[in-house]
Formats: C-alpha cells, structure tokens, sequence
C-alpha cells in the first residue's frame, strides 16, 4: 500500500491503520510488543511494493530476515486512532537492506514512534544469506538513491545507555 512513487524524494507512506483494542495495555495506550506489530506490517507492506513480500519466498526462493531492530517511543497513541508508517531506506547492499519507520498520529500528524531495523536477504532452500535478485536490488538501491538528501532522522544509530552528568 505505497502511497508515493517509490522512487521520490520523500519518505513513503507504506502503511496505514487504526490502533486495535487488543493492542491497548493496563496503561491505556498501545502495548510496545503491538509497535513492533504495526511496524511488521509497514515493512511487509514495504516489502511487497518492492518484490519481497508474502509471494517472493514461493515465487523465487528467498526471503528477508530480521538481524537488528531499535524502537523509541516518542509519543502515546490511543485505541482508535489512526496512525501511517513513513518508511525511509537509509542504506542497501548486496544482501541487506537497511530500514527506518516512522508512526505518525494519521490525522495530526505528530511523531509516535520510531524503528530501525536492518533485514537479510535469505535464499530459503539453503536458510544462508544471499545476495538480492538483480531487479531488486536495482529497486532499492533507486529507492536509496532517491531518498538520501533526506536528513538523516536524529534516532538513526543510536546507542541505547543511561546518560550522566
């Protein structure tokens, strides 16, 4: 559900969604196990404007897999609210991509969430990493290239710690 042309400028919208009464914990926002839910599915949906998605590991035998993942949580958002993923491709190469979300309140437009996460393209028959498909990489390496005057979002690699003094 990309709602740009994958090869602008911008971040893609690649997900939107409404918070689910499942999602909602004892403190009366989403749960941080159902952030990681909404970004899964910005990422699937991301995946499969690019070629990667649920069809691929049938279609060509391969797959992507998770390696590293960071969150924040900048922000509460509440049941029934609607919320997009902006989806950002911060780097690629041969067999990674490197990946950042944003969840934006869909109707206010304030920041709620982060995630970064880096994926492995996986060849399923051998469960080893392998190198993208020509045409896909050629995908993302546009998307990457189209996005990189973009400023790099202040989360990106960070280290998490306690800060003193």
């Amino acid at each position: 559900m990309i709602s740009r042309s994958l090869f602008g400028p911008d971040m893609l919208i690649s997900y939107r969604g409404d918070v689910q009464p499942e999602w909602i914990d004892f403190n009366g926002h989403v749960n941080v196990g159902y952030y990681i839910v909404a970004f899964n599915l910005g990422s699937l949906a991301f995946l499969d404007a690019v070629g990667l998605g649920r069809t691929y590991p049938a279609r060509r035998g391969g797959t992507t897999f998770a390696l590293e993942m960071h969150a924040t949580y900048d922000r509460e958002i509440h049941l029934g609210d609607r919320f997009e993923l902006h989806t950002r491709v911060l780097d690629c190469d041969a067999k990674r991509i490197h990946m950042y979300h944003e969840m934006r309140h869909a109707d206010e437009g304030w920041l709620s969430a982060t995630n970064e996460i880096i994926t492995m393209h996986i060849n399923m028959e051998t469960r080893r990493s392998a190198p993208f498909p020509d045409d896909i990489f050629q995908t993302l390496d546009g998307i990457r290239k189209a996005q990189e005057n973009l400023p790099v979002p202040s989360g990106v690699g960070r280290t998490i710690g306690i800060r003193r003094g």
